[in-house]
């Protein structure tokens, strides 16, 4: 997983792995943290395998941003983040819209 900061738009940047599974949700979560208070542009293009702890994971910061009003967002969903999350009745544009429960 790379991590790079944008100067134009001063977003960090995240590439996801291709294999997203239970081993990967602990790096993933402590990358997502290091970067918080930042917008955010998670690229999913090479995921190929995604397990239910990264979605939490991907979950979990999606709220914690929008709780931080800093932008979050996931771009170019590959055919397998996609499918994964329909597997566990989830979608990118859903994952990107999770209510902060108050």
């Amino acid at each position: 997983m790379a991590r790079k900061k944008t100067a134009a738009a001063s977003a960090a940047s995240l590439e996801l792995p291709a294999v997203l599974d239970l081993k990967a949700a602990a790096p993933l979560a402590e990358q997502l943290l290091a970067m918080r208070g930042s917008p955010i542009t998670v690229s999913a293009a090479q995921v190929e395998r995604i397990g239910a702890q990264c979605a939490q994971v991907l979950l979990s910061a999606a709220a914690t941003w929008k709780s931080d009003k800093a932008s979050f967002a996931i771009t170019g969903a590959s055919d397998g983040f996609e499918s994964g999350l329909r597997l566990m009745g989830l979608s990118t544009e859903r994952l990107m819209e999770q209510e902060i429960a108050q």
